[in-house]
Parts: structure tokens; C-alpha cells; sequence
């Protein structure tokens, strides 16, 4: 193994985004532990996240990473240089960022305005970022591309990146409340790693990927194994129905201690 790519909340952050939290709320260096054995045995550490670009940068300098990947793959930074992964749509002076352009082609009203029972912005986390809109709630993605494509907005595309329970409250009768990016059609976390990888010079076989979402998933058509952490499944049962290809392993941990077992078991070759 030369590298792995590891998805930051609900994989290798614990409850409350701690890096040092376990399943159970306990204090846990089984996350710090697997970073531990990629520095051990020179494999490099990618974090890959939905997260605005400002935070990965500062996960991966706490980390000593030299690249990292954000908000869902829109962004890769290898040793300080910024390539945007869009399809074209990059950020300028007059038409502003990524995130202006998306508001401004009037996607993010029409899904609030037809789904404003079931969706919202992901505040606070929804402020401050360069590309994305984040929502909450719970929405039928293949209902969401015909709206966006009937809109004339086929470009760009709702992405499902996990549940998040501590929201649920906020959306009576809706059982599972999921964090979505609105964000360019071409854009994702499996185009991001793969463009690492072509960067790095890394084989498929050389790379594992570890996450807890359907958009972790997707990574595994690129590596030569994905590890979807236990946790994932407790959250969100309907995954399993997924897990059909044959890169995909189930850690029997969550968390940092399932990015630990998915890790070591791949170095000793399992």
C-alpha cells in the first residue's frame, strides 16, 4: 500500500468531530494510531472531505499531510498547489467564486422553494464555503436531477454525503436527515482521488480508500479496496443494499478504530 485516502467526519473523527473519541464517546487513539502505521510503513495519508478547503488544509497540517482533497472532490491540493477538479467552472473576478456562480444560477432557490418541508442550509457549516451549497434534510436524488435538468441547470448535481442524526428533529416524520452538496456535475471525491493518484504516480492496487458515505463509495471504481467503517452502516441501514462490488469490505469498527482495522489489516495483507 502507497496511499490512503480517508474521509474526516464519521470516519476518522469520532462523535463530535473528535479525533480522540471512539464509537462509544470514550477516549480513543485508535485514529492516531493508523496514521501512525501509514507513517511507519511510507504510505502517504490523504484526507478527503466535504468540508470547506480552510478546514481540511488545517486537518492535514495537523496531520503532516502534504495533500488533501475538499468539499467533495470540487478542490485537490498537492504540495500547496490548488487545481480545481469543476469542469471549467473556476472562480473570477467577475463573476466571483464557484459558490456565487452556483447561487447565482438559481439552483439552490428552486430546490429550497420545492422541497422547503425536507431541506434546508446546513447551518453553520454552510457559511463560508467556495464551492458547494450545503443542505439537510431528505430528498429523492434521481427526482432532484430531472428538477435541476428541467431548470436548465443540468450541470450541476445533489449529492448525498451522509447522515447526520443530531439534525433529525428539525425534520418531523423524516426518519434518516442527510447532509447534501450542491455542486458541479463533473466533480467527486472519486475523480478527486483518481487525479491524486495519476498525480502521484500510484496504481490502484497501491491505494485503499476509508469512508462512511454513498459518495465514500463511489472511490472504490478507482482504488484497489474501499472500507465503508461499521459506523456507516448503524447510521444509514439502507447502504448495505449497496455494497455489491467486490473492492468493497465492511470494518466490524467505527470510526478511528474501523480507519485502524481497515489500515493494518491491508499492511499485513489482509
Amino acid at each position: 500500500m502507497r496511499c490512503v485516502y480517508i474521509d474526516m467526519d464519521g470516519t476518522l473523527l469520532g462523535p463530535g468531530a473528535s479525533l480522540l473519541r471512539g464509537a462509544d464517546g470514550r477516549f480513543s487513539l485508535l485514529g492516531v494510531r493508523a496514521l501512525e502505521a501509514c507513517w511507519r510503513a511510507s504510505v502517504e495519508v490523504v484526507l478527503f472531505s466535504g468540508r470547506k478547503q480552510a478546514s481540511v488544509f488545517e486537518g492535514s497540517r495537523l496531520i503532516g499531510s502534504a495533500a488533501y482533497i475538499f468539499e467533495l472532490g470540487c478542490g485537490l491540493v498537492i504540495d500547496d498547489e490548488l487545481e480545481w477538479l469543476t469542469g471549467g467552472v473556476e472562480p473570477t473576478a467577475e463573476r466571483g467564486s464557484i459558490f456565487d456562480q452556483i447561487e447565482a444560477s438559481g439552483a439552490p432557490a428552486l430546490l429550497l422553494s420545492r422541497y422547503g418541508d425536507r431541506l434546508e442550509y446546513h447551518t453553520p457549516w454552510s457559511y463560508g464555503r467556495e464551492v458547494s451549497h450545503l443542505f439537510r434534510g431528505a430528498v429523492d436524488l434521481d427526482e432532484v436531477a430531472l428538477l435541476l435538468a428541467d431548470a436548465g441547470v443540468g450541470w450541476l448535481r445533489l449529492v448525498d454525503n451522509g447522515v447526520i442524526r443530531e439534525h433529525a428533529g428539525r425534520f418531523p416524520g423524516v426518519p434518516i436527515v442527510h447532509a447534501y452538496h450542491l455542486i458541479p456535475a463533473v466533480a467527486s471525491k472519486a475523480r478527486a482521488v483518481a487525479r491524486h493518484m495519476q498525480a502521484r504516480g500510484y496504481g490502484a492496487q497501491e491505494c485503499i480508500a476509508v469512508g462512511d458515505s454513498r459518495e465514500d463509495l463511489e472511490t472504490a471504481s478507482v482504488v484497489g479496496t474501499f472500507w465503508l467503517v461499521g459506523n456507516a452502516l448503524e447510521r444509514d441501514p439502507t447502504l448495505a443494499s449497496e455494497l455489491t462490488d467486490a473492492g468493497v469490505r465492511v470494518a466490524s469498527e467505527g470510526y478511528g478504530a474501523g480507519v485502524y482495522e481497515a489500515v493494518v489489516t491491508t499492511l499485513a495483507g489482509g
